[in-house]
Formats: structure tokens, C-alpha cells, sequence
């Protein structure tokens, strides 16, 4: 959809604007117990061939390691110059790929691979080319498959490019968050556009499919002049991909944004400015509003996924396979295999513990009811595709929607009479007003959160 399609109200956002999840998952992860370990783990990815068919595997690996430390940072991280430290990490995955692809049934057939953190280039070249070799010898990479890579502009030269294309990479994911010197300083990550720009062009030179600029609205220091500066240069840069986050300040939960000072951080109206800047200069150079804070060009493949209605959202964001079943290594990572979600321990003390034992370094995980199969359904249909066919909710989860979801279509009404939304009996459907706000949207059907209403563990979802 274009970006034209949807409306910015201020009104409407400082209305709506409630803390709450960001759905990479239905529960989500904060709703993963510990009773679920590292056996269940392993009983379901024996049942993978159950009824003779399995889906692809769409894999994910956690590089924790950091060479600096960004401020507005909440991703679990560590922060070392030391290489003993990512080799050992790596000895460890290797065990735990091994454990994994021991107990998985079915086929091996790998359709996506994404490398996050952290800092994934913190590894040298020699530990990228060790781990990816590990990776290959237990699965089977398609070879018309996406495989990412998060990327720190300022620690990749051209050869290191050159080296992950060899290795099979063909997409990249670059954080900006902002070119301004004042708002790079405020949160120690100094980047310059040209350091940025040669990555960039080295990555199209050497094949790259799709390449992923992040930008970070309401950091210290920014306004709106500087900030169209820095979306002017990104428009300059012409990514495939744009993706827009807010800064959520939680310093009590990450300490690193405890050195950001408060009366830095623009005002909440001035933030308003920056999104709707950010929305107007995309929509103006012919980006697509794919959903929440992502912007592609309309050839790439997440703007045809949702033409195509085979759009999803999973622990990176959002995806373009539907069908896959997600295995997750390192640290804090977060699987997904059949109706189950499991999370690695997320300190190297514990995760390497377990794996000495011979056991998966589960920490927690959940499966899923059949009410959460429904709801997970509904959230997702509404994220990525900003509408709901009730029939097919009836017909796929043999219940009748009205009644079953009563309160919440009650709830729902406020935001209709809004014009968030439109409620027939046949489709729920996200208005232009309401596709900013989908995330609150959404979770009117989280059983979840109206059982606990209690929302502080999140951001805000403006």
C-alpha cells in the first residue's frame, strides 16, 4: 500500500498511543515459561515429519558481541575488543547447531538465514567463514534463499563485503539511526554518511539483493531540521528497505541509556514531527508503508510478500516466509517450531553451562494453546496485511467469531467510531488513521493483556 494511504492524526496517536508489544510473536515473549526447557524443546523438533510433510527452516543466529557501546541500545549485547571471547562463542554453536539438527526430523532445506546482535561483523573473517561452514554442513541452503546480515558500517571495509558475498550473503541490514555529529555524539555512535554510502556501494557491486537502512526517531539532540537532513542523505543513498524506529527511553531496564541525558530527548510533540517528516519524505520518493515502522520500494520482496498475502512477522520483524519453521542459536535467540516458541539463556555462563551437559540452552519457551493458535492468527493478519476475513477465522478455527470474540469486538467499536477501524460481518479492516496505530489495535485481541492489564514492560507504540 502506499505511504499516501495512511493518515498521521496527532490527535488520533496521542489518544491511542498506549505502551504495549511489538508482536514478533503470539504469546509474546514475556508470556514464555520455564517449565517449558530444553525436553519439550526437543520432543518438538522430532515431530517436524509428523503427518510426512515438513515446512522449511528459516534460521537465526545471535552474535552478541559489540566492539562500542550505543547508548539507546536494548539488544543483548557485550561489549569486548576481545576475539578469544567471540572464538569460544563460536566453539559453543557449534555445539548447539550439532544438538539441534540431531533431534530435527524432517527436511534440512534452509529458505532464510539472519545473522543479528549485537554486532555480527565483530566476527574476523576467518570466524565468519568457520561459523557459516558449520551451518552448511548441517543444513542444506537453497540456493535462491535470503541470507542477512546485520552490518556496523564503521568496522566493514570493502573485502569484508566482498568475503560475505562469497559466503552466500545477499542481503544487508545497516544502522544509521541519525547522520546529525551533535545526535551521534549524544548517543557514541559516531558514523560518517561516507563510510555508510562506500559500505553500500560495495554491497551493490558485489550482489547484494537488498539492502536495509535503520533510522532511530527521538534520540537526544534531534529536531526536525536535522532530521530532514538525515532522511534527505538516506533518500540520496536509495535503500531498498527503510525502517523507522521509535526510541523508547526504559534506562531502568537497559543502564547504557542511563547516560543519555533526559532533557536531551526532544519533546513528545516534537517526536510527532519527526514521524510524520520521516512518512512524508518516504511517501514522497515512492516507498510502500508496509507496516508499524518498515518502508520498502514497491519491487522488493517484503512489498510483494503482503501484495501477495504471504507477509508474517517473527522475531526479526518483518518477513517474507510464512511457512517456515524458525531455529534459533546463541544467546537470547528465540525459536519457533511447530505451535511452540523457545528462548535461549541469555548469559554465556548459563547458555555455555547447559551446552557442557549435553543439553539444549533452553531457558523458557511455551506451546501453544489452540486459543493462542487463533489469536496469533488474527494479530498477525491485522499487522501485516491491515485487515481480517471472519469467515476465514470461522472457517479455519471452527468457532463463531461474533460471540467468541465479543468484548473485544465491544472494545473495538471505540476505535471504529474513531475511524481506526471498519467492523462488518464479513472483514475487520485497518482505516488509513488506524495503520499507525495497529499495534494497539492488535492488542484488543491479546488474551493475554486483558487478563493483566498491567502494560509498563513495554514501549509506547508511537
Amino acid at each position: 500500500m502506499q505511504s499516501k494511504d495512511l493518515v498521521f492524526d496527532a490527535g488520533l496517536i496521542r489518544r491511542f498511543d498506549v505502551a504495549g508489544p511489538r508482536y514478533t510473536s503470539y504469546p509474546t515473549a514475556d508470556r514464555f515459561v520455564e517449565a517449558f526447557g530444553a525436553e519439550k524443546s526437543t520432543v518438538w523438533l522430532g515431530r517436524r515429519s509428523v503427518g510426512g510433510i515438513t515446512r522449511p527452516l528459516s534460521l537465526y543466529v545471535h552474535i552478541p558481541f559489540c566492539n562500542t557501546i550505543c547508548y539507546y541500545c536494548g539488544c543483548n549485547k557485550i561489549i569486548t575488543k576481545d576475539h578469544g571471547r567471540s572464538s569460544k562463542y563460536l566453539r559453543y554453536l557449534a555445539k548447539e547447531i550439532a544438538l539441534q539438527e540431531a533431534a530435527l526430523e524432517g527436511s534440512r532445506e534452509v529458505v532464510q538465514l539472519h545473522l543479528g546482535g549485537g554486532t555480527p561483523t565483530f566476527l574476523s573473517h576467518e570466524e565468519m567463514r568457520s561459523l557459516m561452514s558449520t551451518l552448511r554442513a548441517h543444513f542444506e541452503f537453497h540456493p535462491e534463499g535470503e541470507y542477512s546480515i546485520e552490518v556496523d558500517p564503521r568496522k566493514v571495509d570493502d573485502a569484508t563485503v566482498a568475503m560475505l558475498a562469497e559466503l552466500g550473503f545477499n542481503r544487508m541490514s545497516l544502522g544509521v539511526q541519525d547522520f546529525d555529529p551533535a545526535v551521534q555524539a549524544a548517543v557514541n555512535r559516531v558514523q560518517s554518511i561516507e563510510e555508510t554510502v562506500a559500505v553500500i556501494e560495495a554491497a551493490r557491486r558485489h550482489g547484494f539483493k537488498s539492502i536495509s537502512v535503520d533510522l532511530i526517531y527521538g534520540l537526544p539532540k534531534q529536531n526536525v531540521i536535522s532530521f530532514n537532513r538525515t532522511l534527505e542523505e538516506v533518500l540520496k543513498i536509495a535503500p531498498d528497505r527503510v525502517a523507522v524506529y521509535n526510541y523508547a527511553h526504559l534506562p531502568r531496564l537497559f543502564k547504557p541509556q542511563r547516560r543519555i541525558l533526559e532533557q536531551d530527548l526532544p519533546a513528545p510533540e516534537v517526536k510527532l514531527q519527526l514521524l510524520s517528516l520521516a512518512i512524508r519524505r518516504l511517501d514522497d520518493a515512492g516507498y510502500i508503508f508496509i507496516g508499524m515502522d518498515h518502508f520498502a520500494r514497491p519491487d522488493d520482496e517484503l512489498a510483494v510478500a503482503q501484495r501477495r498475502g504471504r507477509l508474517q512477522r517473527n522475531f526479526q520483524g518483518y518477513s517474507t516466509h510464512a511457512d517456515c519453521d524458525l531455529l534459533a542459536f546463541g544467546v537470547s535467540a528465540i525459536g519457533k517450531v511447530g505451535p511452540t516458541y523457545v528462548q535461549n539463556y541469555r548469559t554465556l555462563d548459563e547458555y555455555y553451562d547447559s551446552l557442557d551437559t549435553g543439553r539444549l540452552p533452553v531457558m523458557r519457551g511455551i506451546e501453544l494453546t489452540a486459543d493462542d493458535c487463533l489469536r496469533r492468527s488474527i494479530i498477525s493478519s491485522l499487522m501485516c496485511h491491515f485487515e481480517l476475513s471472519i469467515e476465514s477465522i470461522e472457517i479455519a478455527h471452527l468457532i463463531d467469531f461474533s460471540s467468541y470474540f465479543a468484548p473485544e469486538l465491544a472494545e473495538l467499536r471505540a476505535m471504529e467510531a474513531a475511524g481506526l477501524v471498519q467492523i462488518d460481518n464479513q472483514w475487520i479492516t485497518v482505516l488509513p488513521r488506524g495503520r499507525l496505530l495497529v499495534r494497539a489495535i492488535a492488542m484488543v485481541f491479546d488474551r493475554y493483556l486483558r487478563a493483566d492489564r498491567e502494560r509498563t514492560r513495554y514501549s509506547r507504540v508511537i
